[in-house]
């Protein structure tokens, strides 16, 4: 029964914040259709800047749009022109004031849509999934993650007959409410039909009140040492 909920969906308001901060009033469908209007031209307009998540936030008159990145550079531009074009196509179709902040992610191996896209990547150029998968995996562990799990579904391989293969290493417990755990589903786009890429990252578990910030929790990821998610001794006595 674990398998059947988005690992993300379960934990809101308990150790994950929400994608989309606003209150809606009587205009609730109009300000979600156009948050989704918002994610899809981002991504599709920036397909190669290792995308991560989109926060949206609103006021009377502002939208502030926080993407979160593996690769800023390709975002920003020159000189933050990049930037502004974008702002300028947003201002259009949403006829209203428009701000974009870069949240750079330090460690995109901890990433599991950044994972996910990777290997789906890798497969469209006709890479073996089977060396993509381990690859990843390999890295993420080395990372520091508690553990790691990737299924892959479809014609693998070009087979004639599709079928799901899973890889896994450490733990990822996805009926424990307080594991952190990041999920994706990315698709490739292949000759012989779409491959579709699961990935699961736990990330350790939270105790404690946790601040449900979205952009908050980011940051607290990455102040993680590459130790397995925990602070060398040094670092601990100069925090006492």
């Amino acid at each position: 029964m674990g398998q059947k909920t988005n690992p993300i969906g379960n934990r809101l308001g308990i150790i994950r914040g929400w994608d989309s901060n606003w209150y809606g009033g009587k205009n609730y469908a109009d300000k979600l259709v156009e948050d989704d209007k918002i994610r899809s031209y981002l991504r599709a307009r920036l397909g190669k800047g290792s995308i991560s998540k989109i926060v949206i936030e609103r006021t009377m008159k502002l939208i502030t749009v926080t993407i979160h990145t593996a690769r800023p550079g390709i975002i920003i531009g020159k000189g933050g022109k990049e930037v502004d074009k974008l702002k300028e196509e947003l201002k259009k179709f949403t006829k209203k004031e428009v701000q974009i902040n870069i949240f750079e992610i330090k460690r995109p191996e901890l990433d599991a849509r950044l994972v996910a896209d990777s290997i789906a990547r890798q497969i469209e150029g006709r890479i073996s999934y089977r060396r993509a998968v381990k690859m990843a995996v390999a890295s993420t562990m080395r990372m520091g993650a508690e553990g790691i799990k990737i299924s892959v579904s479809g014609r693998v391989g070009g087979a004639e007959m599709a079928r799901t293969e899973m890889y896994k290493e450490g733990r990822t417990p996805l009926h424990t409410f307080r594991a952190d755990i990041d999920y994706a589903l990315a698709e490739a786009h292949t000759t012989y039909g779409r491959i579709g890429v699961k990935v699961w990252i736990c990330n350790g578990e939270v105790y404690g009140k946790r601040d449900l910030s979205p952009n908050v929790g980011g940051s607290k990821q990455q102040k993680k040492s590459p130790q397995g998610g925990k602070f060398p001794r040094k670092d601990r006595r100069e925090k006492r």
